[in-house]
């Protein structure tokens, strides 16, 4: 049985959530390890908590072990139209590695998605790659899409969505 919890962040919580945050981003993707501190995380309190994002984080016994967050959607990718969807972007999911493959990451996403049909959300996009072991999978399996993948060599970002949340709410 898990012995984590899951809860929103909170204002005292900020600056450990963004360096745990951080660190993994660092990991997962070294070429990134020598650049500014992203946007949503450079201003964490603004995005996530007085803004129109949420972020949720997961514990054990006091220990931040995973992280996950949604902000809106900001139209950066030409080749997708979400202009008459309330729309999010799902971000920065992070589990520590001795804590996966045990459900934390389903029951983050499942946290947040519920967040998201509560505040109105009709559609969740996400991008992510093929190098990141797992992903695409993992969120085929949480019910997205993919509707593109770009041809880079490199990066192949593979955008995916999860359509129709609004007509969920009353279900």
């Amino acid at each position: 049985m898990p012995t984590w919890t899951i809860s929103p962040v909170s204002r005292h919580a900020i600056a450990e959530t963004v360096r745990f945050i951080d660190n993994a981003r660092r990991q997962l993707f070294p070429i990134l390890a020598d650049s500014p501190l992203p946007r949503d995380l450079a201003r964490f309190c603004e995005t996530f908590i007085e803004g129109d994002g949420h972020f949720l984080v997961a514990h054990d016994q006091g220990r931040l072990i995973a992280g996950v967050g949604y902000l809106p959607y900001d139209h950066r990718f030409p080749q997708l139209d979400y202009q008459a969807r309330n729309t999010v972007e799902i971000v920065r999911l992070f589990v520590s590695p001795e804590y996966r493959r045990h459900g934390l990451a389903g029951a983050l996403f499942a946290a947040l998605r519920a967040h998201a049909q509560g505040a109105g959300v009709e559609c969740l996009y996400l991008h992510t790659h093929p190098f990141l072991a797992g992903a695409i999978r993992f969120w085929e399996r949480q019910g997205f899409e993919i509707v593109d993948i770009e041809p880079d060599p490199v990066w192949q970002t593979t955008h995916m969505q999860l359509d129709g949340l609004a007509g969920l709410r009353n279900a």
